[in-house]
């Protein structure tokens, strides 16, 4: 069975989208390196490439595979979800986030292969590939990201972004739902 029968399985009739609940359906998944492979192309100029395998009203599944480039700070809406490093590594920041400033890094860490990240709602991060090795990643979120905020933090702003733009700041007007001046911390 492949992964999109898989996750139309496990993920079309989860009684619970708890954080457990989302987090025990990620690893009954048990997505393969190779299998996820199949689904990917080169990220070309952005921080990867994305492929959505599985969506309904209340999770969304997606597999990604990392260029050279770190995406921007951003959160994921009112969703919540894991992220799953499937192959590689992720050099992951966490940010400390006050309303209406820029968004402080608090640390950042070395995540591998197997491993997997909790993504809170309205908690920002931002990762990127550590290494030379391939990262690919698979995200699982619920309810399907809507309303994600991405950070420039040279430009002081941060713009709430459509769900075909991903974790950088959008180049099409129609991509940015709402952009917002910021403030430096201090």
């Amino acid at each position: 069975m492949d992964i999109k029968d898989r996750a139309s399985n496990i993920l079309g009739s989860m009684p619970s989208y708890s954080d457990e609940a989302l987090k025990g359906a990620l690893l009954k998944l048990d997505v393969q390196k190779s299998e996820a492979e199949a689904w990917l192309e080169a990220p070309g100029p952005r921080p990867y490439y994305r492929k959505l395998l599985y969506a309904d009203e209340q999770v969304e599944l997606l597999v990604m595979n990392w260029a050279d480039i770190e995406c921007a700070p951003h959160d994921h809406g009112d969703s919540t979800g894991w992220i799953q490093v499937l192959s590689g590594a992720t050099r992951h920041t966490v940010f400390k986030v006050k309303k209406g400033h820029l968004p402080e890094a608090l640390f950042t860490e070395i995540k591998k292969e197997g491993v997997l990240l909790y993504a809170p709602q309205h908690g920002v991060h931002k990762m990127g590939r550590e290494g030379t090795d391939p990262l690919i990643t698979l995200h699982l979120y619920s309810p399907p990201i809507r309303g994600m905020k991405v950070y420039d933090l040279k430009k002081c702003a941060a713009c709430i972004v459509s769900s075909d733009c991903g974790a950088w700041w959008p180049e099409e007007t129609r991509q940015k739902i709402k952009e917002i001046r910021l403030k430096h911390f201090h």
